[in-house]
């Protein structure tokens, strides 16, 4: 067994797997600050792609002339991708070395989006989606693990306090940039920019990123660990069959072969689960190991964590449709509201750590309630088909605030439960976690949304945006309660 790592202290029951030569607990090479800022500006980037295409949907829909279902799978196909990979993207940075997956994740991002934004229908775009979304998946799983690898102690705490920050900014902050971009219809190139403002950072990053991560030591032959084919199958077919009934389901009527898909993906999560155990029993190494499983709050923090993203992806996704096709709003506008809930997440992200630590267990479950009154308020002052005016504002400072208070707080702390040893599983679980808890919110409560436009009224679009806000306060209430729950352990 290892000891739990608590605020950076730790003691593990064997070496990590790193090489000492090359990264050193508590020391981040000669440029800690500049591998920070270069780690977290991937993050930033591969983040920003999960929301920026929100605003840009709706030139997307009249540009390509996409369907509901395939402006759906545009935005949900790089999620899909990046959620069935991410933890195959730890393990292999634990094999093959965590900056050289690093780089290797950027250049494929880099180029699909270069690919996305010269895109000519909606095929080609969904399936550069896709691709982009396999090299996210490539890419992120290391931020986490050289950030546990490379630094400990107060140096560990102030940058994961810096981390949740960013990754909870990104969702409003790609929103807000989505919309400049979008308006300012840069050499009338409409959507496009959205995607063709990765290629010059990429660029840039590509030829940083080498110098300043740390080298990538020598792995111990007796400690490679394989990468559980079997698993990875199950589990990408268990979220394929999730996800595409839910994206499609609307668009076809709910036919029944979507329903046989998400009964088959309840059947295979169950089978990824026999084939995890079964290979842990034989000594193997499993996608998804048991000792990361049983760390203090773990499940609890999994469940938290995706409930807060599935509301936080459904709102963005379906508030940006209706200020745009049913209040009129254009793109900047749009993104500059967003801006709002971007300032209070990002902030609560940063500074949640200043409050008194006996408060640190109850932040998810109050962060989540004050989401729950705010979406509830977001829906009453739209429901007249009105812009809101400030109640507006006021809500989106609130639910930033509370969405912060739900995700960032788990999110770190529950990292802080697991060995360095451990960190390229434990990052690629949260990270699939969070991905899938996006993905599920896009396609269910999108689908709410969207489900809702057709039926009759002189504000379809209000009402359809009041069904969805219902929806959400519901769903971050259940979320509320599950962090309510106690489990044994530190929870701070």
């Amino acid at each position: 067994m290892t000891q739990p790592v608590l605020n950076g202290a730790t003691a593990p029951a064997h070496r990590p797997t790193v090489d000492p030569g090359a990264t050193k607990p508590g020391r981040a090479g000669p440029r800690p600050g500049l591998l920070l800022a270069t780690i977290l500006i991937g993050q930033f980037m591969a983040l920003l792609d999960v929301f920026i295409v929100n605003v840009a949907a709706p030139t997307i829909r009249t540009d390509l002339d996409a369907s509901g279902a395939a402006l759906q799978l545009i935005i949900a196909g790089y999620t899909i991708a990046y959620a069935v990979l991410l933890i195959t993207g730890a393990r292999l940075g634990d094999l093959y070395g965590h900056r050289r997956l690093f780089v290797t994740g950027l250049a494929l991002f880099t180029a699909a989006s270069l690919a996305c934004g010269l895109a000519q229908n909606t095929g080609e775009l969904i399936g550069f989606r896709f691709v982009q979304g396999t090299g996210s998946a490539l890419m992120i799983p290391q931020v986490l693990s050289l950030l546990q690898l490379t630094f400990s102690g107060e140096a560990r705490t102030r940058a994961m306090s810096v981390y949740s920050a960013v990754l909870s900014s990104g969702a409003a902050l790609g929103q807000s940039l989505g919309g400049i971009l979008v308006s300012a219809d840069l050499f009338g190139t409409g959507w496009r920019p959205v995607f063709l403002v990765n290629v010059p950072i990429g660029a840039v990053m590509l030829v940083i990123a080498p110098r300043v991560l740390p080298k990538d030591g020598r792995r111990d032959p007796a400690r490679r660990r394989g990468l559980d084919l079997p698993g990875l199958t199950a589990l990408a077919g268990a979220v394929t069959l999730l996800t595409v009934p839910l994206v499609l389901g609307q668009e076809e009527g709910w036919p029944v072969w979507g329903w046989v898909c998400l009964g088959l993906s309840v059947l295979l999560f169950g089978l990824f689960m026999l084939l995890e155990s079964r290979l842990a029993r034989r000594g193997g190494a499993p996608l998804v190991s048991a000792r990361v499983l049983r760390a203090p709050g773990m499940l609890r923090a999994v469940i938290v964590i995706m409930t807060t993203m599935a509301v936080n992806a459904g709102f963005l996704f379906a508030v940006a449709l209706h200020l745009q096709t049913g209040l009129g709003f254009s793109a900047l506008r749009t993104g500059l509201t967003f801006a709002v809930a971007a300032v209070s997440f990002g902030g609560v992200g940063l500074n949640w750590r200043r409050l008194p630590v006996a408060w640190r267990p109850w932040l998810p479950a109050a962060g989540l309630l004050v989401a729950a009154v705010s979406f509830a308020g977001l829906g009453l002052a739209l429901r007249g088909g009105g812009d809101g005016g400030a109640a507006l504002y006021v809500s989106l400072l609130a639910l930033g605030a509370g969405l912060g208070l739900g995700f960032s707080p788990t999110f770190t702390l529950a990292l802080s439960t697991v060995a360095p040893q451990d960190a390229a599983d434990a990052s690629g679980l949260l990270a699939t976690v969070t991905q899938l808890g996006q993905l599920i919110g896009v396609a269910a409560l999108g689908t709410l949304f969207l489900n809702r436009l057709d039926l009759p009224g002189v504000h379809p679009s209000a009402h359809a945006f009041a069904v969805t806000a219902a929806a959400l306060t519901a769903v971050s209430v259940a979320g509320a309660a599950v962090a309510l729950l106690r489990g044994r352990g530190r929870t701070a």
